[in-house]
């Protein structure tokens, strides 16, 4: 990670915050001190007597550093979209102090060179964690597996071809068996192609208004029935990416009940918006998988309600502006999300009275780390001698959604103008401020 605006020898003191570590079942008003990149001492009996530079956190919420499972970075390849700099840089502007990064790049991540390139590039330009979740097949075309072995060897933490599910069932359980055999998570995106040729958005009465190619629920909720049925005799670690349907968390919450190892993740403008956010052709709704009905949105925030869906995930997806000024035929699926996801988020989830802070905060953190592994790092969690990764937020600070002041490179976002509430007020990585809110950046 490259940190030139910050220095982590400093022993630093956040005091009286309300810290919140759901994976340490804390959930107190006090002090957390820093020094060294880790996490010297916390709690109400913290000796402050030798810091050299104290945060007041009164009124604010002290975190562990926000993880989000799935962003695209674009890199390599794709910088015309997004670079790891500027995608970094969106993360640590929302709190994210870890990204996993998709492998649907130019050329694909499917080597043990590619996954070392994002490693070094991250190293060098990164203001955040990043971690790779490497290509299942070659090229993500579905054909020849990947050499799983050698990825995971690399460094990555997780195998999908995500942008493309594996429609080859044959395929789909050599790679699920691979995964189990490996330890290592499979994330899948579930869409069977047969289903969505020419589709555009949800089928559904927008899209007959429009007169655009539908795409059904049932292209989703097939590809993920079939994979939970596959890995009942397999016990890979199965998870679903973005889920958009309603009936895809009743499919996912039986497969659980019934002890099958999988779990589910949900997006923003799934839990916010629905197909009617197309009209009027806006390609900044356009998105894969697409936003769905009403009722679908009522099944996602549920879902998380009861415990069906687990981890939280952007799906930042930057796309060039001219590419999204493209007729919404031809426009690309995607939209960004890392710089502005927590107020979506506790709009959806917390204003919405279906969860509360401490689960959210779970759902941000430990939850994403357990999925891939980064909990054995001790991330996803505040401890003593835990790695300083921390985010505090303003869970009243009111504000309006601007994407021109965002730190990604891209602009496609179908949420600008609207009003929230609750933002990161501090980023801090590895003991490093790296996105600051409170004007104290000049004393780190």
């Amino acid at each position: 990670m490259n940190h030139d605006t910050a220095k982590p020898s400093s022993r630093i003191l956040l005091t009286g915050g309300r810290l919140l570590s759901p994976a340490d079942d804390l959930d107190l008003s006090g002090d957390v001190l820093i020094e060294d990149g880790r996490i010297v001492a916390l709690g109400q009996d913290v000796d402050a007597g030798s810091a050299d530079h104290r945060i007041d956190a009164d009124g604010l919420l002290v975190c562990p550093g926000l993880i989000d499972p799935h962003v695209h970075l674009r890199e390599p390849g794709q910088g015309a979209k997004e670079t790891i700099a500027t995608g970094t840089a969106a993360a640590v502007n929302g709190g994210f102090t870890s990204v996993c990064c998709m492998p649907n790049t130019a050329p694909t991540i499917d080597s043990a060179d590619q996954v070392e390139w994002v490693r070094l590039k991250s190293e060098a330009t990164g203001r955040c964690r990043v971690f790779v979740a490497a290509a299942a097949t070659i090229g993500r075309r579905g054909e020849s597996i990947a050499p799983i072995h050698t990825e995971i060897a690399a460094g990555a933490v997780a195998i999908t071809d995500d942008g493309d599910g594996i429609d080859d069932a044959a395929m789909m359980h050599r790679v699920l068996a691979t995964c189990a055999s490996l330890g290592v998570p499979f994330m899948q995106h579930c869409q069977d192609p047969s289903l969505t040729r020419d589709a555009t958005m949800h089928e559904g009465v927008v899209s007959a208004r429009l007169g655009l190619v539908g795409w059904p629920r049932v292209a989703e909720e097939i590809m993920l029935e079939r994979d939970l049925r596959l890995n009942r005799s397999i016990g890979a670690c199965y998870h679903a990416q973005h889920l958009s349907s309603g009936g895809s968390v009743a499919i996912l919450d039986q497969a659980r009940r019934d002890g099958v190892r999988a779990t589910g993740e949900v997006s923003p403008h799934h839990l916010l918006l629905t197909d009617a956010a197309c009209d009027g052709f806006d390609t900044n709704a356009k998105m894969n998988p697409p936003l769905r009905e009403e009722r679908d949105r009522q099944a996602l925030v549920q879902g998380v309600a009861d415990g069906v869906i687990t981890v939280l995930a952007t799906d930042h997806a930057p796309h060039a502006a001219a590419e999204k000024a493209l007729p919404f035929e031809e426009a690309p699926l995607g939209i960004i999300g890392v710089d502005c996801a927590l107020p979506l988020y506790v709009e959806a989830l917390v204003a919405s009275g279906a969860i509360e802070w401490p689960r959210l905060v779970e759902l941000l953190t430990i939850e994403p780390a357990r999925l891939l592994g980064l909990d054995r790092m001790g991330l996803g969690r505040l401890r003593p001698d835990g790695p300083a990764d921390i985010t505090v937020i303003d869970p009243e600070l009111d504000w309006t959604i601007d994407v021109e002041q965002f730190a990604s490179q891209s602009r496609n976002s179908p949420f600008h103008g609207r009003r929230v509430r609750g933002r990161a007020m501090l980023t801090m990585v590895g003991g490093r401020i790296e996105c600051d809110r409170l004007g104290v950046a000049s004393m780190a």
